[in-house]
């Protein structure tokens, strides 16, 4: 599996080997040690979520409380999405920066995000299944999001594409917004977070 970091500290694109025949094809998403190699701890996975979304669907921009934040590793199942990371880390040099993945299942990759970083994608197909592997346990208290149409962030949604979003999503803050009342993580506590990580904690 190859392990590429992206241009935001703590996002990472995974490459897995896939192994088609006459029956179809055979893919392994996400590998254990190959994360460890990349990142240096291993991903501890408290729950995994899947969503079916159509055409059109935005989901985000999500992200958690740090400490202890969760972490996301995600992979396309059917269908195709554009997948978005975000630094919404106050004081990292990419403050604001986006980074965007193309993931399908035919071309089977991964993304993985650190705590603190905040996610969204829109489905590209009329049916996108999106499998998460999550660090730690939804928390509704500690779940926010910031609109993933703020025109601050400018985020590259696929041209001739209604926006389909929740009414949470539709209706969440801007990033000036949340920046301002002191909704987003410190980039001070997610260092401690990955420097714990890394420590084995």
């Amino acid at each position: 599996m190859k392990a590429t970091e992206l241009g935001i500290d703590g996002a990472w694109l995974f490459e897995p080997t896939t192994f088609p025949d006459d029956r179809g094809s055979f893919t392994a998403p996400f590998q254990g040690p190959a994360f460890r190699a990349a990142l240096g701890f291993d991903l501890q996975v408290a729950q995994t979520n899947q969503s079916v979304s159509r055409r059109g669907v935005i989901r985000g921009v999500h992200f958690a409380d740090v400490p202890p934040g969760q972490a996301k590793y995600l992979y396309v199942a059917a269908g195709a999405v554009r997948d978005v990371v975000v630094d919404l880390r106050v004081g990292s040099p990419t403050f604001g920066r986006h980074e965007v993945v193309e993931l399908d299942a035919a071309h089977p990759r991964a993304v993985y995000l650190a705590e603190g970083l905040g996610h969204a994608f829109q489905a590209l197909t009329d049916r996108a299944v999106v499998g998460y592997l999550c660090s730690t346990p939804y928390d509704p208290a500690a779940e926010h999001g910031v609109s993933p149409l703020d025109p601050d962030l400018a985020l590259p949604w696929a041209e001739g594409l209604e926006p389909v979003l929740s009414a949470k999503d539709r209706d969440a803050v801007t990033v000036a917004h949340a920046l301002d009342t002191g909704l987003l993580p410190t980039r001070k506590a997610c260092d401690a977070r990955y420097a714990q990580l890394r420590a084995g904690g």
